[in-house]
């Protein structure tokens, strides 16, 4: 490719100072809506879905049989056709119904919930679905979510715990999880959740009784916790352990985010032990799903019949540790191209790894902003929506869609289409130009964003957008 042009000069220098490298291409787009792209951007496979061919693991502690897809519980739908985690909009229980009915007609049997999901109301939305099956024909996963410090007493993670029961309706939790160890203030944090108030005693007295049937943790971010935790397997025996996987994260992952650990090394650690993995982060926060449109390319080149976003799906779900593999469906759409991928599972071959070690060194040229949209910023106190912010100017990016140098011919349409799809994606009294830089965010940020100082980059090249500068 020519280089040395005055044109190409021109749009390095741009790339250059908005710190995102020179494989973003100022391709001619029409808009940038992330919340509506992330929602439908990846072209899902097409054809019958089989009822009977889920693929399932073993859980070798109770011999149970769990199905490889796991429905994440985070994202329900709300009456206005959008997600439960991105607004207060009211869930939409009838959808919910429909989806959970869909799922267990096809084999699925793991659902994942949380007290922290869609501002609190996930629980109750998925025990209202799950209520109308037969217990026995589905697990419940649910976490003691105990982040803000005014949880962290032994009373309020206890009432938080067993208010869990009362919004699922149920009388056991099948599996049990410490919810996001490795956060925020990382070992210090995790004693004052868990240990000085003595909930994690509490918790293994509550397996021994039955009520717990499984009990394991989430990891995010200091490894000194996870290596801690497992260290001491044999007091706590973990039954299993959820970690966030795929095939940028499996050797990437610091590149990716420096604090992040490889996930070949954590599920190593784990498969040694013998504890059986839940996979979260297939799609890296949907990332791998709406990948740069010249790997996507090659992604459907090489299975036309298959969605992008089933390739991350296969890498997870290839691991013979891996119990079952979460996935955040808020439409029945991306529900049916996941039921294709595990029904059943078409394991990786030697040859796919290798394509998709390439394809992850091939997305690492694209130095988007690690968000995984998982909202933990959130809510902001000046009123900014952060990860609206950071997926449109991610998608942008992914889609080779980043107005360029002003010299470029398709630089007046690529610049109205970022503003425009900016707009729409997010209100202008929550972008960028509000932040303060208060940090309160950074230190909930599993990726270990930086979070004002984007704000501050984002900012400035918007304001350049709008003063239609010259770069």
């Amino acid at each position: 490719m020519e280089t040395n042009d005055k044109k190409g000069m021109a749009r390095r220098e741009f790339l250059k100072r908005l710190g995102v490298g020179t494989a973003a291409t100022a391709a001619a787009l029409t808009g940038c809506d992330s919340r509506r792209n992330a929602a439908t951007g990846d072209r899902t496979a097409q054809g019958e879905i089989p009822t009977d061919r889920m693929t399932y693991r073993t859980n070798p502690k109770t011999g149970e049989k769990v199905s490889l897809l796991g429905y994440g519980c985070m994202r329900w739908p709300t009456l206005s056709g959008g997600s439960a985690r991105d607004g207060a909009d009211e869930i939409d229980q009838e959808e919910v119904n429909r989806l959970v009915d869909f799922a267990i007609a096809h084999g699925v049997n793991y659902f994942d919930t949380s007290p922290a999901y869609c501002k609190g109301r996930s629980e109750r939305a998925t025990g209202i679905a799950l209520k109308r099956h037969p217990r026995e024909s589905y697990y419940i996963a649910t976490k003691l979510s105990n982040f803000a410090p005014s949880t962290w007493s032994r009373e309020a993670s206890m009432a938080m715990y067993r208010n869990s029961f009362k919004e699922l309706q149920v009388d056991r939790i099948d599996y049990l999880l410490l919810h996001g160890v490795g956060m925020g203030g990382g070992m210090k944090e995790f004693e004052a959740r868990y240990i000085d108030n003595g909930i994690l005693d509490f918790l293994l007295s509550e397996r021994e009784a039955g009520r717990i049937r499984n009990l394991g943790f989430s990891y995010h971010g200091d490894i000194a916790v996870f290596d801690r935790l497992l260290a001491e397997h044999d007091r706590y025996r973990w039954d299993f352990v959820q970690i966030q996987l795929n095939y940028v994260d499996w050797r990437h992952a610091k590149e990716v985010n420096t604090r992040n650990t490889d996930a070949e090394y954590l599920y190593g650690e784990l498969s040694r032990r013998g504890i059986p993995a839940v996979i979260m982060e297939p799609l890296l926060g949907g990332r791998l799903s709406n990948v740069h449109d010249h790997i996507a390319a090659k992604l459907r080149q090489r299975r036309p019949e298959q969605s992008v976003a089933s390739w991350a799906f296969r890498f997870a779900g290839s691991f013979p540790g891996v119990l079952t593999v979460l996935s955040g469906m808020t439409y029945m759409e991306h529900l049916q191209d996941n039921l294709r991928t595990f029904s059943p599972l078409d394991e990786l071959t030697d040859a796919d790894r290798e394509f998709l070690e390439e394809t992850a060194q091939a997305l690492l040229r694209y130095p988007t902003i690690p968000c995984n949209d998982c909202k933990y910023c959130m809510p902001c106190p000046y009123g900014l929506d952060i990860p609206g912010i950071l997926l449109h100017f991610n998608k942008c990016i992914n889609e080779g869609r980043m107005p360029s140098s002003s010299r470029d011919s398709a630089y007046r349409q690529a610049r109205r289409a970022f503003l425009v799809g900016y707009d729409r994606s997010v209100p202008r009294l929550r972008q960028a130009d509000h932040c303060i830089g208060c940090n309160q965010c950074v230190p909930h940020c599993p990726q270990n964003i930086d979070i004002p100082a984007q704000m501050q980059r984002i900012d400035r090249f918007v304001e350049d957008l709008k003063q239609n500068r010259e770069f």
